[in-house]
């Protein structure tokens, strides 16, 4: 299994923005990639600004048809312009999951 954790700062006055662009992508995951197992999107209970996004894949290829996904592609065209920062993203090999 393969993850990704995204770390996505929304600049200030934008948070209703990026949440709607995130939930958008998961409601394309949900529909189109079966090989995407899990898609968790948050948003800090601190920070309103601060969202986080863990993604669970079958394997690499799944997780390389998300990233090029046309629902990937809009939320940066959609996101892109009012994110504080870059988004900050760790891929990972699963090596345990409850």
């Amino acid at each position: 299994m393969m993850t990704i954790t995204a770390i996505i700062r929304a600049k200030p006055g934008h948070a209703d923005t990026v949440k709607r662009a995130l939930l958008d992508v998961i409601e394309s995951v949900r529909r189109d990639e079966p090989d995407t197992l899990n898609y968790y999107v948050n948003q800090s209970a601190d920070d309103p600004d601060l969202f986080a996004t863990f993604e669970r894949f079958r394997d690499q290829a799944a997780m390389e048809r998300h990233n090029k996904s046309p629902a990937v592609a809009k939320f940066v065209e959609v996101a892109g312009p009012v994110l504080a920062d870059k988004v900050i993203i760790h891929t990972c090999n699963e090596l345990a999951a409850k």
